[in-house]
């Protein structure tokens, strides 16, 4: 009896603990998905950009930019980059 007890217990907070980090780890999926898109959207900036003088540098940072900020974002690298 109480081996089922133990059960019932330990299944409850497996589901507890299970709410708990659903939330964090649909924000990190997310973001996720949005940096792919980010990288996706410097990669089409680079390769038609390239032919009248524009391009991003790709490394982590201005994926996470583009990633989180969206279009706003690339725009904001492109703008940035004229002034470096």
């Amino acid at each position: 009896m109480t081996e089922y007890i133990v059960l019932i217990f330990a299944a409850i907070a497996v589901i507890i603990v299970a709410k708990l980090l659903a939330w964090p780890i649909k924000k990190i999926i997310k973001l996720a998905i949005n940096v792919g898109l980010g990288v996706l959207m410097i990669y089409l900036v680079n390769t038609f950009g390239g032919a009248i003088g524009i391009t991003i540098p790709f490394n982590i940072v201005t994926a996470l930019i583009a990633g989180v900020f969206g279009v706003p974002g690339v725009i904001l690298l492109i703008i940035i980059g004229f002034f470096i």
